[in-house]
Protein backbone atom coordinates (compact mmCIF):
# COMPACT_ATOMS: atom_id res chain seq x y z
CA UNK A 1 0.00 0.00 0.00
CA UNK A 2 1.36 3.41 -0.96
CA UNK A 3 2.10 5.79 1.92
CA UNK A 4 2.76 9.45 1.10
CA UNK A 5 4.21 12.26 3.17
CA UNK A 6 2.52 15.56 2.33
CA UNK A 7 4.10 18.99 2.93
CA UNK A 8 2.22 22.30 2.74
CA UNK A 9 3.86 25.74 3.05
CA UNK A 10 1.97 27.93 0.59
CA UNK A 11 1.15 30.73 3.06
CA UNK A 12 1.48 30.99 6.85
CA UNK A 13 0.84 27.39 7.93
CA UNK A 14 3.69 24.89 8.05
CA UNK A 15 2.04 21.49 7.70
CA UNK A 16 2.99 17.85 7.23
CA UNK A 17 0.82 14.74 7.07
CA UNK A 18 0.97 11.05 6.28
CA UNK A 19 -1.82 9.57 4.15
CA UNK A 20 -2.15 6.08 2.69
CA UNK A 21 -3.65 4.80 -0.57
CA UNK A 22 -7.13 4.45 0.99
CA UNK A 23 -6.98 8.19 1.81
CA UNK A 24 -6.79 7.35 5.51
CA UNK A 25 -5.03 10.15 7.40
CA UNK A 26 -2.39 8.59 9.64
CA UNK A 27 -1.20 11.94 10.95
CA UNK A 28 -1.74 15.63 10.27
CA UNK A 29 0.32 18.37 11.91
CA UNK A 30 -0.19 22.10 11.33
CA UNK A 31 1.96 24.85 12.85
CA UNK A 32 0.64 28.36 12.20
CA UNK A 33 2.61 31.60 12.33
CA UNK A 34 -0.65 33.60 12.51
CA UNK A 35 0.28 35.36 15.75
CA UNK A 36 3.30 36.94 14.04
CA UNK A 37 1.09 38.39 11.29
CA UNK A 38 -1.92 39.51 13.33
CA UNK A 39 -0.45 42.92 14.33
CA UNK A 40 0.02 43.75 10.64
CA UNK A 41 -3.54 42.87 9.58
CA UNK A 42 -2.40 40.27 7.07
CA UNK A 43 0.32 37.80 6.17
CA UNK A 44 3.82 39.31 5.89
CA UNK A 45 5.67 37.15 3.30
CA UNK A 46 9.12 37.59 4.86
CA UNK A 47 7.89 36.55 8.31
CA UNK A 48 6.02 33.58 6.85
CA UNK A 49 9.11 32.34 5.02
CA UNK A 50 11.28 32.58 8.14
CA UNK A 51 8.68 30.72 10.20
CA UNK A 52 8.61 27.88 7.66
CA UNK A 53 12.41 27.56 7.78
CA UNK A 54 12.31 27.31 11.58
CA UNK A 55 9.43 24.83 11.83
CA UNK A 56 9.51 22.58 8.74
CA UNK A 57 11.92 20.03 10.23
CA UNK A 58 10.12 19.60 13.58
CA UNK A 59 6.70 19.51 11.91
CA UNK A 60 7.73 16.73 9.50
CA UNK A 61 9.37 14.77 12.31
CA UNK A 62 6.22 15.03 14.41
CA UNK A 63 3.99 13.93 11.51
CA UNK A 64 6.16 10.86 10.91
CA UNK A 65 6.28 10.03 14.61
CA UNK A 66 2.48 10.34 15.03
CA UNK A 67 2.06 8.02 12.02
CA UNK A 68 4.26 5.43 13.74
CA UNK A 69 7.14 5.87 11.30
CA UNK A 70 10.85 6.16 12.03
CA UNK A 71 11.82 9.76 11.13
CA UNK A 72 15.33 8.57 10.16
CA UNK A 73 14.18 5.92 7.68
CA UNK A 74 10.40 6.03 7.31
CA UNK A 75 8.48 3.57 5.17
CA UNK A 76 7.36 6.31 2.79
CA UNK A 77 6.68 5.64 -0.89
CA UNK A 78 6.62 9.26 -2.06
CA UNK A 79 6.70 12.89 -0.92
CA UNK A 80 4.01 15.31 -2.13
CA UNK A 81 4.42 19.05 -1.73
CA UNK A 82 2.55 22.22 -2.65
CA UNK A 83 4.46 23.88 -5.50
CA UNK A 84 1.87 26.61 -6.19
CA UNK A 85 -0.01 28.85 -6.02
CA UNK A 86 1.12 30.78 -2.97
CA UNK A 87 3.84 33.04 -1.60
CA UNK A 88 7.04 32.37 -3.51
CA UNK A 89 9.31 32.35 -0.45
CA UNK A 90 7.00 30.05 1.50
CA UNK A 91 6.61 27.67 -1.44
CA UNK A 92 10.37 27.41 -1.90
CA UNK A 93 10.89 26.32 1.70
CA UNK A 94 8.44 23.44 1.39
CA UNK A 95 9.62 22.48 -2.10
CA UNK A 96 13.27 22.42 -1.04
CA UNK A 97 12.47 20.32 2.02
CA UNK A 98 10.38 17.85 0.01
CA UNK A 99 13.16 17.34 -2.52
CA UNK A 100 15.70 16.83 0.27
CA UNK A 101 13.55 14.23 2.04
CA UNK A 102 12.79 12.40 -1.21
CA UNK A 103 16.47 12.29 -2.19
CA UNK A 104 17.54 11.16 1.29
CA UNK A 105 14.96 8.36 1.37
CA UNK A 106 15.33 7.38 -2.29
CA UNK A 107 11.65 7.92 -3.15
CA UNK A 108 9.89 10.00 -5.83
CA UNK A 109 8.31 13.35 -5.12
CA UNK A 110 5.39 15.15 -6.75
CA UNK A 111 4.46 18.83 -6.90
CA UNK A 112 0.80 19.51 -6.16
CA UNK A 113 -1.44 22.46 -6.99
CA UNK A 114 -2.68 23.90 -3.70
CA UNK A 115 -6.20 24.41 -5.04
CA UNK A 116 -6.43 20.85 -6.30
CA UNK A 117 -5.37 19.86 -2.80
CA UNK A 118 -8.42 21.64 -1.38
CA UNK A 119 -10.62 19.60 -3.73
CA UNK A 120 -9.38 16.45 -2.00
CA UNK A 121 -10.32 17.61 1.51
CA UNK A 122 -13.89 16.20 1.38
CA UNK A 123 -12.55 12.91 0.00
CA UNK A 124 -10.34 12.39 3.06
CA UNK A 125 -13.42 12.18 5.28
CA UNK A 126 -15.77 10.57 2.76
CA UNK A 127 -13.80 8.00 0.71
CA UNK A 128 -17.03 6.77 -0.93
CA UNK A 129 -17.73 10.24 -2.28
CA UNK A 130 -20.06 10.28 -5.31
CA UNK A 131 -19.07 11.61 -8.74
CA UNK A 132 -19.61 13.84 -10.57
CA UNK A 133 -19.95 16.62 -8.01
CA UNK A 134 -19.95 20.40 -7.92
CA UNK A 135 -17.50 21.97 -5.50
CA UNK A 136 -17.62 25.51 -4.19
CA UNK A 137 -14.00 26.35 -3.35
CA UNK A 138 -13.77 29.52 -1.28
CA UNK A 139 -10.70 30.83 0.53
CA UNK A 140 -8.78 33.98 1.29
CA UNK A 141 -7.25 34.11 -2.16
CA UNK A 142 -9.66 32.15 -4.35
CA UNK A 143 -13.37 31.73 -4.97
CA UNK A 144 -14.47 29.34 -7.69
CA UNK A 145 -17.03 26.77 -8.75
CA UNK A 146 -15.44 23.52 -9.93
CA UNK A 147 -17.18 20.68 -11.74
CA UNK A 148 -15.44 17.44 -10.74
CA UNK A 149 -16.05 14.37 -12.90
CA UNK A 150 -13.42 12.37 -10.98
CA UNK A 151 -10.72 13.20 -8.42
CA UNK A 152 -8.32 14.47 -11.09
CA UNK A 153 -10.78 15.47 -13.84
CA UNK A 154 -12.11 18.91 -13.01
CA UNK A 155 -13.24 22.06 -14.79
CA UNK A 156 -13.40 25.58 -13.37
CA UNK A 157 -16.83 26.92 -14.36
CA UNK A 158 -16.64 30.27 -12.61
CA UNK A 159 -14.34 32.28 -10.36
CA UNK A 160 -13.96 35.69 -8.81
CA UNK A 161 -13.26 38.58 -11.14
CA UNK A 162 -11.77 40.65 -8.30
CA UNK A 163 -11.61 39.96 -4.55
CA UNK A 164 -12.05 36.45 -3.22
CA UNK A 165 -14.72 35.89 -0.56
CA UNK A 166 -12.19 35.42 2.24
CA UNK A 167 -10.27 38.50 1.16
CA UNK A 168 -13.50 40.54 1.25
CA UNK A 169 -14.24 39.24 4.76
CA UNK A 170 -10.80 40.32 5.96
CA UNK A 171 -11.06 43.77 4.37
CA UNK A 172 -14.51 44.46 5.80
CA UNK A 173 -13.43 43.16 9.21
CA UNK A 174 -10.40 45.47 9.13
CA UNK A 175 -12.66 48.40 8.26
CA UNK A 176 -14.87 47.55 11.23
CA UNK A 177 -11.87 47.24 13.55
CA UNK A 178 -12.29 43.50 14.15
CA UNK A 179 -8.69 42.47 13.57
CA UNK A 180 -7.19 39.66 11.51
CA UNK A 181 -8.26 37.14 10.38
CA UNK A 182 -11.70 38.63 9.98
CA UNK A 183 -13.76 35.66 8.79
CA UNK A 184 -14.31 33.82 12.10
CA UNK A 185 -15.18 36.99 14.03
CA UNK A 186 -17.55 38.20 11.29
CA UNK A 187 -19.24 34.80 11.31
CA UNK A 188 -19.68 34.94 15.08
CA UNK A 189 -21.08 38.48 15.03
CA UNK A 190 -23.42 37.71 12.12
CA UNK A 191 -25.31 35.18 14.23
CA UNK A 192 -26.34 38.00 16.57
CA UNK A 193 -27.24 40.56 13.92
CA UNK A 194 -30.04 41.54 11.54
CA UNK A 195 -29.20 40.56 7.96
CA UNK A 196 -31.73 43.12 6.66
CA UNK A 197 -30.13 46.07 8.44
CA UNK A 198 -28.16 47.19 5.38
CA UNK A 199 -29.44 47.27 1.82
CA UNK A 200 -26.50 45.95 -0.12
CA UNK A 201 -26.21 45.51 -3.90
CA UNK A 202 -26.86 42.14 -5.56
CA UNK A 203 -23.81 41.35 -7.70
CA UNK A 204 -23.33 39.24 -10.83
CA UNK A 205 -26.98 38.56 -11.64
CA UNK A 206 -26.36 37.30 -15.20
CA UNK A 207 -25.79 33.80 -16.54
CA UNK A 208 -22.04 33.82 -15.88
CA UNK A 209 -20.87 31.64 -13.00
CA UNK A 210 -18.20 34.17 -12.05
CA UNK A 211 -18.51 36.03 -8.74
CA UNK A 212 -17.46 39.47 -7.50
CA UNK A 213 -17.03 40.88 -3.99
CA UNK A 214 -15.11 44.14 -4.47
CA UNK A 215 -18.27 46.21 -5.01
CA UNK A 216 -19.96 44.62 -2.01
CA UNK A 217 -17.00 45.49 0.19
CA UNK A 218 -17.12 49.10 -1.00
CA UNK A 219 -20.89 49.25 -0.42
CA UNK A 220 -20.39 48.22 3.23
CA UNK A 221 -17.79 50.95 3.68
CA UNK A 222 -20.05 53.61 2.17
CA UNK A 223 -23.10 52.49 4.17
CA UNK A 224 -21.26 52.53 7.48
CA UNK A 225 -19.74 55.93 6.71
CA UNK A 226 -23.28 57.30 6.46
CA UNK A 227 -24.59 55.45 9.50
CA UNK A 228 -22.10 55.44 12.39
CA UNK A 229 -24.69 54.13 14.85
CA UNK A 230 -25.37 50.80 13.16
CA UNK A 231 -24.40 47.78 15.26
CA UNK A 232 -21.37 45.79 14.16
CA UNK A 233 -23.41 42.59 14.38
CA UNK A 234 -25.94 44.01 11.91
CA UNK A 235 -23.17 44.99 9.49
CA UNK A 236 -21.61 41.54 9.75
CA UNK A 237 -24.97 39.81 9.25
CA UNK A 238 -25.87 41.95 6.23
CA UNK A 239 -22.48 41.45 4.61
CA UNK A 240 -22.41 37.71 5.27
CA UNK A 241 -25.93 37.31 3.90
CA UNK A 242 -24.94 39.09 0.67
CA UNK A 243 -21.79 36.97 0.26
CA UNK A 244 -23.63 33.70 0.82
CA UNK A 245 -26.53 34.75 -1.41
CA UNK A 246 -24.21 35.33 -4.35
CA UNK A 247 -22.21 32.12 -3.83
CA UNK A 248 -25.28 29.95 -3.36
CA UNK A 249 -27.06 31.51 -6.34
CA UNK A 250 -24.10 30.69 -8.59
CA UNK A 251 -23.78 27.19 -7.12
CA UNK A 252 -27.48 26.62 -7.83
CA UNK A 253 -26.98 27.74 -11.43
CA UNK A 254 -24.10 25.29 -11.75
CA UNK A 255 -25.90 22.23 -10.35
CA UNK A 256 -28.99 22.86 -12.48
CA UNK A 257 -27.00 23.10 -15.72
CA UNK A 258 -24.49 20.25 -15.21
CA UNK A 259 -24.75 16.58 -14.39
CA UNK A 260 -23.98 16.15 -10.70
CA UNK A 261 -24.74 13.69 -7.92
CA UNK A 262 -23.35 15.75 -5.06
CA UNK A 263 -22.17 19.16 -3.90
CA UNK A 264 -19.14 19.94 -1.75
CA UNK A 265 -17.44 22.82 0.00
CA UNK A 266 -13.68 23.36 0.21
CA UNK A 267 -11.26 26.07 1.30
CA UNK A 268 -10.92 28.19 4.42
CA UNK A 269 -14.27 29.97 4.02
CA UNK A 270 -15.93 26.53 3.91
CA UNK A 271 -15.78 26.75 7.72
CA UNK A 272 -18.34 29.59 7.65
CA UNK A 273 -21.53 28.49 9.43
CA UNK A 274 -23.97 30.33 7.16
CA UNK A 275 -22.36 29.02 3.99
CA UNK A 276 -22.32 25.46 5.31
CA UNK A 277 -26.01 25.68 6.20
CA UNK A 278 -26.81 27.14 2.80
CA UNK A 279 -25.02 24.38 0.88
CA UNK A 280 -26.75 21.74 3.00
CA UNK A 281 -30.10 23.33 2.19
CA UNK A 282 -29.30 23.45 -1.52
CA UNK A 283 -28.35 19.76 -1.49
CA UNK A 284 -31.63 18.82 0.21
CA UNK A 285 -33.65 20.89 -2.26
CA UNK A 286 -32.13 19.18 -5.29
CA UNK A 287 -31.78 15.70 -3.80
CA UNK A 288 -27.97 15.69 -3.90
CA UNK A 289 -25.41 14.22 -1.55
CA UNK A 290 -23.54 16.88 0.43
CA UNK A 291 -19.91 16.78 1.55
CA UNK A 292 -18.72 19.36 4.04
CA UNK A 293 -15.16 18.84 5.27
CA UNK A 294 -14.51 19.26 8.96
CA UNK A 295 -13.26 22.69 9.92
CA UNK A 296 -9.77 21.25 10.42
CA UNK A 297 -9.77 20.12 6.78
CA UNK A 298 -11.12 23.46 5.50
CA UNK A 299 -7.99 25.37 6.41
CA UNK A 300 -4.60 24.74 4.80
CA UNK A 301 -3.24 21.33 5.74
CA UNK A 302 -0.86 18.73 4.33
CA UNK A 303 -3.27 15.77 4.38
CA UNK A 304 -5.10 17.20 1.37
CA UNK A 305 -1.75 17.69 -0.40
CA UNK A 306 -0.73 14.10 0.30
CA UNK A 307 -4.09 12.86 -1.03
CA UNK A 308 -3.78 14.93 -4.20
CA UNK A 309 -0.20 13.69 -4.57
CA UNK A 310 -1.36 10.07 -4.40
CA UNK A 311 -3.78 10.70 -7.25
CA UNK A 312 -1.34 12.76 -9.31
CA UNK A 313 1.39 10.12 -9.14
CA UNK A 314 -1.07 7.53 -10.45
CA UNK A 315 -2.20 9.79 -13.32
CA UNK A 316 0.91 11.76 -14.25
CA UNK A 317 3.81 10.07 -12.49
CA UNK A 318 6.34 11.81 -10.20
CA UNK A 319 7.75 15.28 -10.77
CA UNK A 320 11.27 16.06 -11.90
CA UNK A 321 13.65 17.29 -9.21
CA UNK A 322 14.16 20.49 -11.20
CA UNK A 323 10.52 21.47 -10.57
CA UNK A 324 10.23 25.14 -9.57
CA UNK A 325 7.67 26.92 -7.42
CA UNK A 326 4.76 28.43 -9.36
CA UNK A 327 3.22 31.22 -7.24
CA UNK A 328 0.51 31.93 -9.84
CA UNK A 329 -0.31 28.34 -10.87
CA UNK A 330 -3.95 28.19 -11.97
CA UNK A 331 -6.17 25.23 -11.20
CA UNK A 332 -7.28 25.26 -14.84
CA UNK A 333 -3.66 24.59 -15.83
CA UNK A 334 -3.44 21.32 -13.86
Amino acid sequence: MRVVLGIETSCDETAAAVVDATFAVRSSVVESSLDQHRPFGGVVPELAGRAHVATIGPVVARALDEAGLDPRAPAIDAVAVTSGPGLIGSLLVGLSAAKAYALAWGVPFVGVNHLEGHLFAPLLEAPALEWPLMTLLVSGGHSMIVWQRSPTDHQVLGETIDDAAGEAYDKVARWLGLGYPGGPEMDRLAREGNAQALRLPVSMVGDSLDVSFSGLKTAVVRATEKNHEIALADVAASFQSAVCEQLLRKLTQAVTTHEVRAVALAGGVAANSALRAGVEGLAREYGLACYLPSRAMCTDNAAMIAAAGLARIEVSGPSSFDLSAEPNWLLSEV
